[in-house]
């Protein structure tokens, strides 16, 4: 079922197999017939992630990156609608010469190219099939990795199953059968699986595992039980206490070198430790329906304060709903994150207001920067500030589309997507965050700061610390004589790991943790 863990079991096995000196790759199927996750609902799918070449992905990309301390491209992301329109073109343009186009060979051959060419050049290739078995999206890639398994010998390939034991309260028992049930489906499919990592809430009994590998016909030493764990990092070391470590490398025959997990053991060790601290950020935004909306920024958040040695509460401020400002004192720090249009723009506008009045740690994410720069100016008395996709007739848009770009809007010509540099100006505090003069990092909008109101920014007590290397783009935005109001065009939370927290993350953390002393 979806939301059982595929994602992270995937994430987890490449980190501990990475931890063994092996070149990992991953890569995420996915049977949605869209072409990219960049018209997805954020608040139904949750955020959409973005590689450094500028493909709009699924959030699990996101877990890659963490997990195995990588940078993605395209091709780790792989989606029915992109592959179906290329097949379809394909037909158009005359590639196959008259011949009848179908699902097998040609759609599952597709999907076997594009998985042996993001695997090209590395030792083991992990790849994610999004959805349930038995969906009716996914047969086709159910049936390319079955023919890509024979295709490259079954010493050569290893299948994962991840299957769900659901507990029962009123028997207070583990249920295997839907379990078994799934295994039997992707039996059915050609496809036995090598290892069967089955998830349930808390441990189960040996007695459940034994059964499951007999009725499932795979061997007690590849079934791995991953219970609900208390931070999502745990689960690679969990993975490797079973020694289904060893077990896949020995199986994929890299022999049994055992793993390097000190610095991710210590990681762990500290998202677990009782702080003797705790700190409250607020995060201003609208897609409050599902905490996977923005979970990057959320992981960054965590990983700051895990390095900081803090606790860390995050409160969801519907910024629809926020009429006065008095309820963010009770917070340490705001946080204003990514989005589009114009819904709850105001409460959003007016938590940087706060923020910048009240000396209150400030950290503003693409959208958050926008805001800021208009905040400023509404405090030093352009009432009437705003930006052109808020308000396209305003006469002080402060943030607006380049000259070149204009009627470009709405076909995605003035998208920035990926990595852009980012001159970081001396003397100022985003120079001293990152210590060193030039970064590169991943941007998602379409909006700039206006520059006929650069030379203003002064008065309005912020100032620009990072630019594009021509400096006609502002990057970077913080305040003046303010503790921490440090605002990005880009989205610094993908560049985070758990083990390395993302400099601007880290000063907010630290910021808002001296403030409350």
């Amino acid at each position: 079922m979806s939301g059982i863990g595929k994602g992270i079991t995937s994430a987890s096995i490449g980190n501990i197999l990475k931890a063994r000196g092996l070149k990992i790759n991953i890569q995420k199927c996915d049977p949605y017939l869209n072409v990219d996750a960049g018209t997805l609902n954020p608040a139904e799918h949750g955020e959409c992630f973005v590689t450094t070449d500028g493909a709009e992905t699924d959030l699990d990309l996101g877990h890659y990156e963490r997990f195995i301390d990588v940078q993605l491209t395209q091709k780790s992301s792989l989606m029915s609608g992109r592959l179906l329109r290329n097949l379809i073109q394909d037909e158009r343009d005359g590639k196959f010469i008259g011949k009848t186009v179908q699902v097998i060979p040609h759609l599952t051959n597709a999907i076997q190219q594009q998985i042996i060419k993001a695997g090209e050049g590395f030792d083991v290739h992990i790849v994610e099939i999004g959805g349930t078995v038995g969906d009716y999206e996914s047969p086709a890639f159910i049936e390319a990795i079955r023919e890509l398994g024979l295709k490259l010998g079954r010493e050569n390939c290893l299948f994962v199953h991840v299957v769900y034991l659901p507990f029962l309260g009123t028997s207070k028992e583990f249920k295997r059968k839907p379990a078994q049930n799934a295994v039997r489906d992707l039996r059915s499919a050609g496809i036995v699986p090598d290892v069967l990592v089955a998830r349930s809430e808390g441990e189960a009994p040996e007695e459940a595992l034994t059964k499951l590998s007999l009725y499932g016909g795979i061997s007690r030493e590849a079934l791995v039980l991953l219970p609900n764990a208390k931070t999502i990092y745990e689960v690679p070391l969990t993975l490797e206490k079973t020694g289904i470590g060893k077990f896949i490398a020995k199986r994929l025959g890299f022999g049994s070198k055992k793993p390097n997990l000190k610095e991710w053991s210590k990681m762990v060790q500290s998202a677990l430790a009782e702080p003797s601290k705790t700190i409250d950020v607020a995060v201003v935004a609208k897609y409050l329906d599902n905490q996977d909306t923005y979970i990057s920024v959320f992981e960054a958040l965590k990983a700051a304060a895990w390095a900081e040695g803090v606790g860390l509460n995050i409160h969801w401020v519907d910024a629809e709903n926020l009429t006065s400002t008095a309820s963010l004192k009770k917070y340490d720090g705001i946080l204003v994150p990514g989005g589009f249009g114009n819904r709850g723009i105001e409460g959003k506008i007016a938590a940087a207001q706060f923020a910048l009045s009240h000396e209150k740690p400030y950290l503003g994410l693409c959208l958050g920067l926008q805001v800021a720069v208009i905040a400023a100016a509404r405090n030093a008395g352009i009432a009437d500030a705003n930006s052109r996709e808020f308000d396209p007739a305003g006469k002080h848009l402060v943030i607006d589309t380049m000259e070149d770009q204009r009627g470009k809007e709405e076909t995605g010509g003035t998208m920035r997507l990926g990595n852009y540099p980012c001159m970081l100006i001396k003397g100022t505090k985003a120079r001293e965050l990152y210590g060193k003069k030039e970064v590169v990092e991943r941007h998602r909008h379409r909006y700039e700061c206006n520059n006929a109101y650069r030379d203003q920014y002064s008065d309005w007590g912020i100032q620009v610390s990072g630019t594009s290397p021509d400096n006609e783009l502002v990057e970077m935005v913080e305040g003046k004589d303010h503790p921490y109001f440090v605002a990005s065009q880009f989205h610094p939370e993908f560049n985070s790991r758990p083990n390395k927290p993302h400099p601007m993350f880290r000063g907010f953390i630290a910021a808002i943790s001296k403030n409350k002393k």
